[in-house]
């Protein structure tokens, strides 16, 4: 089950929401959350019946370990809180390995975003960043929350510790995660559907046909429809947490407006980067050490950020490709790329971002090669073809509107026409949402393209 589905919108939705404002929020919210963990598991469950054991068994390792570890943290016998923390990552680790990494069964849908919020519990309550959470409804409610456990915001306990034992319910939290959820269902839907489109159509030309334009037209549509179809579920993600009182960190903060890969990677899937430098490069010394560990930590870091989407070699190519210009920036570019107007520092950054997402589409490290080839314009469909001229001119409006949509205009549009809280403003977010909302179920309706690229990791 997805989010952009109807089978989501217009049951599961509406009977979780209806359950959950009718249960009483006495107890500190044990009830409402025994209800989130309940239908979470649910939800879990219609896509991955076989697998649902393997989250709970992560849900019960972590709520033991870091139970253990808080108990002899508090007694300072930090060495004994230590073999629990160890003993976590160990589990939790292995299971990834086997399932994930190992090719003999089928992936589990969300792994590695519910093994890595799993595994910062123990860590943070050994680190002292949290308290053990002593009630196991809460703590399944952490883990199994059905609005980010499969393609994240990943939301370290610290972050919402505080929230699982009591947390308020107003209307604003709700109004505001209803226009959030349906800005990222218009997102996935509308957006990163159409650009997945363009590429599905170009991808499934032969080499006779794919032309040099083509390529790069389709590579295009990928870097849109990636964005689009991430960034959109973490919007609707954050919504729905926050229609049952959650505030949960941002994943994306418009990544294509970004001058550097530095800065690309600090508003690109933000809560990944944050656990990597949280959990790994922090601990392994971060900077502090000399540019040689320096150098060292963040190839570690990338290698490992690679091996997180996926073991094949185009993901670790992607990681490594990346951690390249990390470190280029690091010792000398960053300080060229300062100097320089904006717009070639701009152009820079989408360049190397364009051609990291050629690795990315594939795991078939042969398909790469056949593309690059109709790029480079030594492919066998030559520059363009009048199939690639109808293409380019028929999604022209789309392009504009994706580069558009990519970057903060619309947001700041929005706050311009928005510019106080009162009726008119309540009643344009509300046609807003009913036009988003009712767009998207048409959509949704007639069409039959509806991946989401995030459930195989």
């Amino acid at each position: 089950m997805v989010f952009s589905s109807l089978l989501f919108l217009v049951r599961f939705l509406p009977c979780v929401l209806l359950v959950y404002f009718i249960v009483p929020g006495c107890m500190k919210h044990t009830w409402k959350n025994l209800v989130l963990f309940l239908f979470s598991l649910l939800f879990y469950a219609w896509g991955e019946p076989i697998y649902i054991w393997l989250m709970l068994l992560s849900t019960v390792v972590d709520y033991v370990n870091g139970g253990l570890a808080g108990y002899f943290v508090a007694r300072n016998r930090r060495d004994v809180a230590r073999i629990f923390v160890i003993l976590s990552v160990v589990i939790n680790l292995s299971l990834l390995a086997v399932f994930k990494y190992a090719g003999k069964f089928a992936l589990p849908i969300g792994i590695s975003f519910y093994t890595f919020q799993s595994m910062s519990y123990t860590i943070d309550v050994y680190r002292g960043k949290a308290k053990a959470e002593r009630n196991p409804l809460n703590f399944g409610a952490y883990i199994s929350a059905f609005p980010q456990l499969i393609a994240g915001p990943i939301v370290r306990f610290s972050d919402i510790a505080e929230q699982l034992r009591d947390r308020t319910h107003t209307m604003e939290k709700i109004r505001y995660g209803v226009l959030r959820f349906s800005c990222g269902l218009g997102k996935k839907v509308l957006l990163a559907n159409q650009a997945g489109l363009i590429f599905q159509t170009v991808t499934g030309y032969s080499a006779q046909q794919l032309t040099t334009v083509s390529a790069w037209l389709g590579m295009l549509a990928f870097m849109f429809q990636i964005y689009f179809d991430f960034s959109g579920y973490s919007d609707m993600a954050i919504g729905l947490m926050s229609m049952f009182g959650f505030t949960i960190p941002e994943n994306f903060d418009h990544p294509y407006e970004s001058k550097s890969i530095t800065e690309f990677w600090r508003r690109w899937h933000i809560s990944l980067g944050n656990w990597f430098k949280e959990y790994v490069y922090i601990p392994m010394g971060g900077s502090r050490n000399g540019m040689g560990r320096t150098f060292l930590n963040i190839f570690v870091v990338w290698f490992l950020t690679g091996m997180w989407h996926g073991a094949t070699v185009n993901f670790v190519l992607w990681g490594l490709y990346f951690c390249f210009f990390l470190i280029m920036e690091k010792t000398w570019l960053l300080k060229v790329l300062e100097r320089l107007p904006r717009f070639f520092s701009h152009v820079y950054a989408l360049v190397i971002i364009y051609f990291g997402w050629l690795l990315f589409a594939w795991e078939d490290i042969t398909k790469h090669r056949v593309y690059l080839k109709a790029m480079a314009g030594v492919g066998e469909g030559g520059l363009i073809s009048g199939e690639t001229i109808y293409l380019l001119v028929s999604n022209a409006a789309l392009l504009l509107i994706f580069a558009v949509g990519s970057t903060s205009l619309p947001k700041k549009a929005a706050a311009m026409v928005i510019k106080k809280e009162g009726f008119k403003t309540a009643l344009f977010q509300s046609m807003y949402v009913v036009l988003l909302f009712v767009l998207s179920i048409a959509y949704l309706v007639n069409g039959t393209y509806n991946p989401f690229l995030y459930f195989r990791f």
